[in-house]
């Protein structure tokens, strides 16, 4: 029997409830382009002294060579991750000579697609996987969209919370199954109510010039200074039909109403030939086009702004894992980077992200209809191109609000999820971060997306001359500071490491790349693509007992995108 919201929140208040609150696990991911002085993109490749990107635990490359990826292990204290993220960006920044990270979240100034070069992995199978999914990509959606950075956020309940849950919710399922259930509750009411992440954290109203001449969608933008383009009242351009999106993922028939129903959609999707992808053809001239013509080429392919998600074993795909082990963890991705953050996102970001994940847990989440999923979408589009509109109007079900009175209902109940978040961390830190970005609400001039629109103005600068204005201020604050969490000799090392794995991996192959891609798409969840086990594969050191396993970074599927 689901309770009542006034109910849940009165259990949970319950000293013996509340402790189970302690303890969200978190881990992000943050994405920068590495640029040129002049704003362009840099064709340097990935520094060699930073490590191999493919089996590096935290510095690696997304779409492009020159698109860097940061990640931060997965913890309990939001401080301590942002100071690992810090130390990352340290780190790369004294290897980096006179280049920039791109602070912000579309593209810097970039003349043509073939300026994009695509990520390099070496020469195992795994490593020209990667590779050749990228190819697919581009082949696909176009480089430029590929380009464009955000941040994701990883995460979880503590493990202690579950039980309580269930025990509040009255439900006598087996454990994993309620945990699954419950976090694609969490998922269809981050639909419901996600708009507001772009509305308060959006900051990509303008783009360059460049972007635009390459762009596949189009928005009626309006010409700034020249060599700037942007919406007056716009949020985040990167989330909208300009920016990471692609018409052909629009109406896949994933569900997120059960766990079966999510598995049965993104496989059908990884496993179906796509019309429009076939033309591409899978060769061309010998060279490989794209990994295959499904309509996802892989299932990290699935676009959207919140996947379920699970730590998969060597070999394994993602929908195969949730199906025989459920789902573990959630990763937000609607984050644009954070341009006035040194490291694209700050602890502000980091607690309203984890009172308003805990507020869509725990808030009742009845099944999405296939229009009402539409209708989410829509929302967030309208957020992300008018959602400084003080007028505009958003869609509750088939019943129009106005985004700001809407906004302010759902900012009553995260006050009350944040003052259990903070008795249950004995602290004010959950509280005192909503009710700043509560003040965003009531002034959008308050936002990010106004606040760079603002600056531009004032300062008279064009959208990269004031990206590479931030570049600069946040490499001298992250260079005259020193290593908090890890140290120089620890980055050495798993540098080191990085490239003795990447050298194994490729001495020990014995497939050609044409049989080991057909083991890849044809294995089955009791049959795992043979894969090599490396002397020294875990890599631990005593300060960090959280260490990740990176080799999951070989030979994962998942990983893979």
């Amino acid at each position: 029997m689901k309770q009542s919201w006034q109910n849940t929140l009165e259990s949970l208040s319950r000293p013996e409830f509340s402790v189970a609150l302690k303890g969200i696990r978190r881990g992000i991911e943050k994405e920068s382009l590495r640029v040129n002085d002049d704003s362009s993109l840099a064709s340097t490749a990935h520094p060699a002294h930073l490590g191999s990107p493919l089996t590096h635990a935290w510095i690696t490359t997304d779409y492009a060579e020159a698109q860097m990826e940061f990640i931060t292990p997965v913890g309990t204290e939001a401080e301590e991750t942002l100071r690992i993220l810090a130390d990352i960006h340290r780190h790369v920044y004294r290897h980096l000579g006179d280049e920039l990270l791109w602070p912000v979240s579309m593209p810097c100034t970039v003349e043509t697609e073939d300026d994009i070069e695509l990520a390099r992995y070496g020469n195992s199978n795994a490593g020209k996987m990667k590779t050749i999914y990228r190819q697919g990509l581009k082949n696909r959606y176009g480089s430029m969209m590929q380009t464009i950075a955000g941040v994701h956020y990883n995460f979880s309940m503590p493990e202690n919370f579950w039980p309580v849950w269930q025990q509040i919710q009255g439900d006598r399922q087996p454990l994993q199954d309620f945990i699954s259930e419950s976090y694609l509750g969490l998922i269809r009411n981050f639909f419901r109510f996600g708009w507001l992440v772009p509305y308060l954290f959006g900051a990509s109203p303008v783009v360059d010039a460049s972007f635009i001449k390459h762009a596949r969608s189009k928005l009626p933008l309006k010409k700034r200074g020249q060599e700037s383009y942007y919406m007056p009242q716009a949020t985040s351009l990167r989330m909208s039909k300009l920016g990471y999106n692609t018409k052909e993922q629009n109406n896949l028939p994933i569900s997120y109403n059960s766990l079966p129903e999510f598995v049965s959609g993104l496989h059908q999707a990884a496993s179906q030939s796509n019309p429009v992808f076939e033309k591409i053809g899978l060769k061309r001239k010998g060279e490989y086009q794209q990994l295959n013509a499904n309509t996802l080429q892989m299932e990290g392919e699935l676009y959207g702004p919140i996947r379920p998600k699970r730590v998969i074993k060597s070999g394994e795909k993602l929908s195969d894992a949730l199906q025989g082990r459920g789902v573990e963890y959630i990763e937000v991705r609607s984050l644009d980077v954070n341009p006035y953050a040194a490291t694209g996102v700050d602890l502000d970001q980091v607690n309203f992200l984890d009172v308003f994940l805990t507020f869509c847990l725990l808030k009742d989440s009845p099944d999405f209809s296939r229009q009402q999923q539409r209708i989410a979408k829509q929302n967030l589009n309208k957020v992300a191109t008018c959602g400084r509109d003080v007028s505009l109007e958003l869609l509750d079900g088939e019943n129009p609000r106005s985004l700001k009175t809407w906004a302010e209902d759902i900012f009553s109940d995260l006050a009350e999820v944040a003052r259990l978040l903070d008795k249950a961390d004995q602290g004010e830190n959950f509280l005192a971060a909503l009710n700043r970005q509560h003040q965003k609400l009531k002034d959008p001039a308050l936002t990010p997306s106004a606040r760079m629109l603002k600056d531009m103005a004032e300062q008279e600068l064009e959208v990269n001359e004031l990206a590479l204005s931030l570049a600069k201020k946040h490499r001298r604050k992250l260079l005259k500071t020193d290593y908090t969490q890890l140290q120089d000799g620890e980055f050495e090392w798993e540098a080191v490491a990085s490239r003795q794995k990447q050298r194994e991996l490729e001495k020990a192959e014995t497939l050609s790349f044409d049989e080991f891609l057909r083991l890849t798409f044809n294995s089955s969840p009791s049959a795992p693509l043979p894969s090599k086990k490396f002397k020294g594969e875990c890599f631990p050191w005593p300060p960090l007992p959280w260490h990740r396993n990176a080799s999951c970074k070989i030979v994962c599927c998942d990983s893979l995108t």
